[in-house]
């Protein structure tokens, strides 16, 4: 018996056997098909997503075209409205062209500059250069960047030349405290510019110069700056090249220095129309050197240059790319009113040659040091330079001597090939004849510059500003007391509602609505939404209209704030006082942002923890047939 029993139960557990095995191999295409589904769903999941993502991305390029189609409505608009008002004016009824948006022509958005760097796109320049979008069939596309850059600096220079204020002929115009001229010295300069020795005219000065100026100027201009700059030995006057400004000066040599692509490094704050000078032109742009106003330490002053400060952008540049050829210095430092000591300057030309950049030294401001106390010393007034074929030094008379519509700025470089490449632009910007005559006339005249000129102006620029300084205190506005120059750098961040710079362009907006016009921060790209420049060299009645104008603004504007902020305060204590209102505000959480990506781990990561699977499998198998579930735990990979 036991032999005959033996067969029976291996064929009892060949049948068993036989029938679990299909059993496993359909519970492993349950499972199969049960990832395949999941894999399906998340795959639905994320195509879903993907969907809604287009469809959002849409919705903003439709958004964008229709912005974009309101500000050409408005161009043709103003358009119109400009031809209806040349019409009723006498002799308007002349045709104005009219520009109409080519719909073939870029639009905003797309790429509107070439150079070797790549593609540069409108909206880049907008944020970087202040060029609104400008779209004419007339221009080239170079001619439309041009005529669409603008700037606060533009607008308000625009207005003011509008409304100007005059004493007896318009009181209620703006006063300009934004345009950095001297007005301080009008009296001297006009009655030194027509005395006799002034007014010659000879063959010569009707004739085409020696594109780098007459040679009788450049020998007056290094004895000059020899003299003035202290120089250790003479200047020579093949190392000066005379230009119609000092702003020609920044495009000649970011022309000369720099090929399509290539950056110039500077510290910002610094004048803004350094950017406009060497971008319009040549292309080149300026990578900044951030300043900050925080104080870290006791030897340090706000908004200070240092090497390391340098050395950090310079690398960040190079990181991203960019070509860093040269580094402009402004000293003294418009618009900070800052004196670089010769030991800082030392420094940033060492750094300079290090790296092999080019220094721009712009030293326009040299003889406005009004203080005593205050030193400044020239780039040229040292023993040796770092890098002297790198080394290039610009002044001009339009600040020092008050007259900056008289256009002539000078560089003095003792690299040749430099020299010879900004004369040669010299053909576009040179100076006439007679005024380079005035010019020697009155740079040799030293007794009365050091005896008449340099002595008022200094005692009426010292007077001005302490004067503005004195109700800046009495206002309780924060500002960087300086010695050089004709302005004062202003915090006026806690009259901001926000610290945007948008906001800092509304309180720009209310000052030019009360008849004042100021340069705020972003017209010399500050890093900090509310710093303003006012400039102080004007004379005393202005200074005092100028000054109540601007008391009006900030304490109206102070009102406004504590009203908004009593009726904040107000909202929100009544917001306290709802019991629903504080259970929503306490439990009320704002979704986290998630990329696709983000939510489609979260979703896994749910269905992996999930016990659905496990837990109706169990319900249906574990206790029919527990073979089944020891299956089922195996696959699932669970104990």
């Amino acid at each position: 018996m036991a032999g005959s029993s033996c067969p029976n139960g291996r064929q009892n557990l060949w049948r068993k056997r036989k029938v679990r095995e299909p059993l496993e191999e359909l519970i492993s295409r349950m499972l199969t098909a049960q990832r395949a589904t999941e894999e399906r769903f998340l795959q639905m999941e994320e195509r879903r997503m993907e969907q809604e993502q287009e469809a959002e991305e849409r919705r903003m390029r439709l958004e964008e075209r229709r912005l974009q189609l309101d500000r050409q409505h408005e161009l043709r608009m103003f358009s119109v409205f400009a031809q209806m008002l040349g019409m009723l004016r006498p002799g308007g009824a002349e045709s104005v062209p009219q520009p109409h948006v080519d719909p073939g022509y870029p639009q905003e958005g797309e790429s509107l500059v070439r150079s070797g760097a790549g593609v540069v796109q409108e909206s880049e320049l907008s944020e970087v250069y202040n060029c609104n979008p400008f779209n004419s069939p007339y221009l080239s596309t170079r001619g439309n960047i041009l005529s669409g850059f603008r700037g606060s600096s533009e607008e308000g220079y625009r207005a003011y030349h509008e409304d100007k204020y005059d004493e007896d002929k318009n009181p209620n115009g703006i006063i300009n405290f934004g345009t950095s001229e001297n007005k301080l010295c009008f009296d001297l300069m006009s009655k030194r510019l027509t005395q006799s020795d002034m007014n010659v005219i000879e063959p010569p000065l009707l004739q085409y110069p020696d594109w780098k100026g007459h040679n009788f100027l450049r020998e007056e201009v290094a004895r000059f700056l020899t003299y003035y700059c202290k120089a250790p030995a003479p200047l020579s006057s093949e190392n000066v090249v005379v230009l119609n400004g000092c702003g020609s000066l920044f495009s000649s040599l970011a022309a000369v220095l720099c090929d399509n692509g290539d950056s110039i490094l500077i510290a910002t704050p610094f004048y803004g129309g350094i950017t406009q000078s060497i971008f319009l032109y040549s292309g080149v742009k300026l990578v900044y050197v951030h300043l900050e106003s925080k104080v870290s330490g006791p030897r340090t002053r706000p908004f200070q240059l240092t090497v390391q400060k340098l050395e950090t952008t310079l690398q960040a540049a190079k990181d991203q790319g960019t070509n860093v050829k040269a580094l402009i210095l402004i000293n003294p430092h418009n618009p900070l009113g800052d004196v670089y000591s010769a030991s800082e300057m030392m420094d940033f030309l060492e750094f300079a040659k290090r790296h092999s950049l080019h220094v721009i030294v712009d030293e326009i401001y040299m003889l406005s040091v009004f203080e005593e106390s205050t030193t400044f010393q020239s780039v040229l007034s040292m023993e040796k330079l770092p890098d002297p074929q790198r080394t290039h030094v610009m002044w001009g008379i339009s600040k020092d001597f008050a007259v900056s519509g008289i256009r002539f700025g000078t560089l003095y470089s003792q690299n040749q090939d430099v020299c010879n490449g900004v004369a040669s632009l010299c053909y576009f910007h040179g100076v006439c004849g007679p005024v380079q005559f005035k010019m020697a006339q009155l740079l040799r005249d030293r007794d009365w510059i050091n005896q008449v000129y340099l002595r008022v102006n200094h005692a009426r620029l010292r007077a001005a500003q302490a004067y503005v300084a004195e109700e800046l205190r009495a206002l309780g506005v924060p500002f960087l007391n300086r010695s050089a120059g004709f302005f004062i750098w202003i915090d006026f961040r806690k009259y901001l509602r926000a610290p945007t710079f948008e906001e800092e362009v509304a309180l720009w907006r209310h000052f030019l609505d009360n008849k004042v016009l100021l340069s705020c921060g972003k017209a010399f790209e500050c890093g900090e939404p509310g710093w303003f420049r006012v400039i102080f060299s004007d004379k005393t009645h202005r200074l005092q209209l100028g000054m109540q104008r601007i008391r009006k603004v900030l304490e109206g504007r102070e009102r406004e704030m504590q009203v908004e902020a009593q009726r904040n305060k107000e909202v929100e204590e009544g917001k306290a006082d709802s019991t629903d209102e504080v259970i929503y505000v306490s439990s009320h959480r704002e979704p986290a942002n998630s990329n696709l990506g983000d939510l489609i781990v979260q979703l896994q990561h749910q269905m992996r923890s999930s016990d659905w699977l496990q837990r109706n499998t169990a319900e249906n198998f574990a206790q029919e047939n527990p073979e089944v579930y020891q299956v089922y735990s195996k696959f699932a990979g669970k104990p």
